[in-house]
């Protein structure tokens, strides 16, 4: 059986008896100075075509794919093609090729039933595996809190101070001047609508409660997480890929007590804080819209804040920040944890820690509202 060997042009030529022929290096390089094709008209009335692959040089995956172009164009025109001569060496390829557009076809053509059922499968399981994660590293915190607790671990002032100073020191200006825009819009909207009651003094409850018992700690809580708990992520998740996790533990030290306490302390300590601060910001701003567009002077305002505001109101929302705090701490340490060795996957593991930790806050926000109203507290 004759094979080409010497570097030559793909080319084909096609007998009286409808046998293609096809000779040349059938490579991506040759490939782009000339492109056989076949002329239907020279095939003749037969409806059974054979291409003769036993004079091909070499081929490439370009040169398979050119080959399916052909054999494609010539089945289009109702007749059934068969490949002869085809040397081992590039059988293998060409099968590879023809298996792959023949799957690629029944995607595109066939509409799989048993698709959406697999994709809410796999968010189902995901979504355990999350849970699992995260109720293993709340585990460990857990613990090691106790181990704090009871004496029988270091505890590390530095780093809860550094912390401290990260996660609430530094939030302190964003969070006052987002929570003073809210009191202002909140306000300014209120006094609109209760102005048609003659009601407009009444605005001095609806924001200092409102600001209180729910504004101040949210926003705060969901300002931590966008700003606290992504570095908490990014900064676990740089360890992991630079394996700093690994050398911590080969040293025998522990890496939630070495690394994530500090910043659970720093979170559950400061956000109480932070929420106090955007509460009291935020009456700032319903003040000033009170004195500006509700004619309520500041000392009005004061008088009568002293008489609807009381511990009770404000141990509403001191109460639900720990617990807010310790949501966005364990979730963006778990998926710190969760971080493989590229950027990508700490991006995506950033972007989840803020996510999930916006919708506990919410979540655990729903909850205490619900949970304190049927107390009647």
């Amino acid at each position: 059986m004759p094979s080409a060997t010497t570097h030559s042009d793909p080319a084909l030529s096609i007998s009286d008896s409808g046998i293609v022929t096809l000779t040349g290096y059938w490579t991506a390089n040759y490939l782009k100075k000339q492109y056989p094709s076949v002329a239907l008209g020279e095939l003749g009335n037969a409806h059974r075509i054979a291409f003769d692959l036993s004079h091909i040089g070499e081929l490439d995956t370009f040169g398979a794919a050119a080959m399916a172009v052909l054999v494609e164009h010539v089945e289009a025109d109702e007749r059934t093609v068969e490949l002869t001569g085809i040397a081992p060496r590039h059988a293998r390829l060409v099968d590879d090729l023809s298996r792959y557009a023949l799957t690629h076809d029944d995607h595109e053509h066939n509409i799989d039933l048993r698709r959406p059922v697999g994709e809410i499968g796999k968010v189902v399981v995901d979504a355990a595996l999350d849970a699992g994660d995260i109720a293993e590293v709340q585990g460990h915190i857990l613990w090691s809190a106790f181990r704090l607790v009871t004496l029988r671990g270091p505890i590390r002032p530095a780093a809860i101070a550094n912390q401290f100073l990260d996660t609430v020191l530094r939030a302190i200006p964003i969070v006052g001047l987002i929570c003073l825009v809210v009191g202002i819009i909140l306000t300014q909207q209120s006094i609109a609508q209760l102005r048609n009651f003659g009601a407009t003094v009444f605005v001095v409850d609806l924001g200092g409660i409102l600001m209180l018992r729910e504004i101040g700690v949210l926003l705060a809580a969901i300002m931590v997480a966008g700003r606290s708990g992504s570095a908490i992520t990014a900064e676990i998740g740089s360890m992991k890929m630079r394996e700093e996790i690994d050398a911590l533990e080969i040293m025998g030290l522990d890496t939630y007590r070495a690394v994530i306490m500090p910043r659970v302390i720093a979170l559950v300590i400061g956000l109480p804080a932070l929420g106090l601060i955007g509460a009291i910001a935020g009456i700032a701003g319903a003040a000033l819209v009170a004195r500006i567009s509700g004619g309520i002077s500041i000392e009005n305002f004061v008088m009568r804040l002293k008489d609807v505001i009381d511990l009770h109101v404000i141990s509403v929302g001191m109460i639900k920040a720990p617990f807010m705090a310790f949501a966005i701490a364990v979730i963006a340490a778990s998926e710190g944890l969760r971080v493989s060795g590229s950027t990508q996957s700490l991006g995506k593991h950033t972007t989840a820690s803020v996510v999930k930790s916006i919708f506990m806050v919410i979540v655990i926000d729903g909850i205490f509202a619900i949970f304190f109203e049927a107390i009647g507290f």
